[in-house]
């Protein structure tokens, strides 16, 4: 949109604020946006207590700040694992307990926006969401960050959008993340459209993440997107990571190994340091109570 139009987002447009805002996830000391650069990481779906454990152990030695995992996964088969549901949640807010991470899920029914929120830091609106505007406004109500992601087909404009109506119900902590487009082209599972950062970061106040894995679909290009998305002035990245990607019961083609996630996140502190950023650390562990053993 030209500046010299009046913009139709007054709460995430950017002239609603003379700053960008920098989102302080409650209950931490952890942020997304200004200058820092926050990595999320973690698996597609919760599977079991262990996978997540030792995924959520090895992404948080590698750099990652904040933990990933879907509980309720909405899929365009109704034959494929759709997510362990409140058991999930339940080993997500365990594992944060033990490695101090913030949690990121995925919401996908007003009907369960009060379960979720009970568990999670952060609730993410997927791409098949944004235009349920219903599950927007329900998010709205809530005062935890919201991490919304772009639809498929969405323009930038129709994403910003998306961020207003959860803003209107009083929640002004919300994240943008750019995951692809649906294009004509196969080699990937969406056009990664990389000009949308620089755009919304001018259009917008909010802080803009990245979600390389869906955009690529493919694991050998993530780190490649990824350098990308810091290159052009991101504010942090969302990975899928899966001690056994082959394994994995959902999004096994872009899951990285922990291997994988280790390399990409030694190959990104350089463009960190030339974007003259700095990766948002770790929180630290927590302290497990002492307990003398019986005598």
């Amino acid at each position: 949109m030209s500046a010299s139009r009046k913009r139709p987002y007054p709460l995430a447009g950017l002239g609603a604020s003379n700053a960008p805002t920098v989102i302080t996830v409650p209950e931490t000391s952890l942020t997304i946006g200004g200058t820092g650069i926050a990595i999320i990481a973690g698996p597609c779906s919760v599977e079991s207590y262990g996978m997540l454990s030792q995924t959520a152990t090895a992404v948080r030695a590698s750099g990652a700040a904040f933990l990933r995992g879907g509980a309720f996964k909405p899929r365009t088969s109704p034959y494929t694992f759709s997510g362990l549901g409140v058991d999930a949640l339940e080993m997500l807010a365990t594992v944060r307990a033990e490695t101090g991470m913030p949690v990121v899920t995925e919401v996908i029914d007003t009907r369960l926006v009060d379960t979720v929120a009970m568990y999670a830091d952060i609730l993410q609106i997927g791409a098949r969401n944004m235009h349920n505007y219903a599950l927007l406004s329900e998010v709205g109500r809530t005062r935890k960050p919201i991490l919304l992601k772009r639809g498929f087909a969405a323009t930038i404009a129709e994403l910003v959008m998306a961020a207003e109506h959860i803003m209107t119900q009083g929640n002004m902590d919300v994240i943008l993340c750019e995951r692809g487009i649906r294009s004509f082209d196969t080699e990937t599972r969406n056009t990664f459209d990389v000009a949308a950062i620089p755009v919304l970061k001018r259009e917008t106040h909010l802080p803009v993440i990245v979600d390389p894995s869906h955009a690529a679909g493919r694991t050998d290009i993530v780190a490649a997107l990824s350098n990308a998305a810091v290159a052009a002035g991101a504010d942090g990245l969302i990975v899928e990571v899966h001690p056994r990607p082959p394994e994995a019961l959902s999004d096994a083609d872009q899951s990285l190994s922990l291997t994988e996630f280790d390399a990409l996140m030694r190959g990104l502190a350089p463009f960190v340091q030339a974007a003259g950023r700095h990766l948002v650390a770790p929180a630290p562990l927590p302290v497990t109570p002492h307990t003398e053993p019986a005598s």
